[in-house]
C-alpha cells in the first residue's frame, strides 16, 4: 500500500498557483488511472484505487500547507501505514521549472508542507516527488509571493510536461519501487 500526498492549498484563490502543483498532479494521476472521485476524509480530499496491482490512497490535505501533516498522520494511523509508505508530491524552488527529482528523506528546504509532515510523523524518512518550479527571476518577489502566484502562459508547456512526468514517476514507484524510480527518473534529461 502507498499513500500519495499531493500538497497544495484549498480554495479557488490558490487553485492555479505554483504551490498547488501537488494537487494538480494528484488530480491528473487520478484521472489517468481511473481512480474514483475524491471525497472528504482526514481533513482532506481522499480517494483510493488499485493501480498496477497495488492499493493506492490519494490525499490532498485541505488544512492549508503549513498544517498538511495533520491529514497525513490521520490517514497513516487509520490505515496502519508507516512513513515509508508515504510519497509526497510538492513544489520545489531549488529545481528549475520542469525538473523532476525523487528522493527519500532529507530536509524541508523551507517548505512548510514538508515541515508539517515531518513534525507530525516524527521522521523525515518518507518519499518525495520534487517538482521544480524554479525561483523568481531576478529575486523580484519573496519565495512566498512567488509560490502563491500562477505560472505564466509561456511556462504552461513545461508545466504540462512536469505534471505528466510526475504522474509517470508515481506509476513507476507503484509498479517497480522507489529505488528503481529514482534510478530512472532522476537521470532523465530536462524536456
Amino acid at each position: 500500500m502507498i499513500l500519495i500526498v499531493g500538497l497544495g492549498n484549498p480554495g479557488p484563490r490558490y487553485a492555479a498557483t505554483r504551490h498547488n502543483i501537488g494537487f494538480c498532479i494528484a488530480d491528473r494521476f487520478a484521472e489517468r488511472n481511473r481512480v474514483g472521485g475524491f471525497r472528504s476524509r482526514f481533513d482532506a480530499e481522499f480517494a483510493q484505487a488499485d493501480v498496477g496491482g497495488e492499493r493506492v490512497y490519494l490525499l490532498k490535505p485541505m488544512t492549508f500547507m503549513n498544517r498538511s501533516g495533520h491529514s497525513v498522520r490521520s490517514a497513516l494511523a487509520f490505515y496502519k501505514l508507516a512513513a515509508a509508505d508515504v510519497l509526497v508530491v510538492h513544489d520545489e524552488l531549488d529545481l528549475p521549472l520542469g525538473d523532476l527529482r525523487l528522493k527519500v528523506g532529507g530536509g524541508e528546504a523551507g517548505h512548510n508542507g514538508l515541515r508539517s509532515i515531518t513534525e507530525q510523523l516524527g521522521t523525515n524518512e518518507y518519499g518525495r516527488v520534487r517538482c521544480g518550479i524554479g525561483r523568481a527571476p531576478g529575486g523580484a518577489s519573496t519565495g512566498a509571493d512567488y509560490v502563491l502566484d500562477g505560472f505564466s502562459l509561456a511556462d504552461q508547456p513545461l508545466v504540462e510536461l512536469l505534471i505528466d512526468g510526475a504522474v509517470e514517476a508515481l506509476r513507476h514507484v507503484i509498479e517497480r519501487g522507489m529505488s528503481s524510480a529514482m534510478n530512472v527518473m532522476n537521470r532523465k534529461p530536462k524536456p
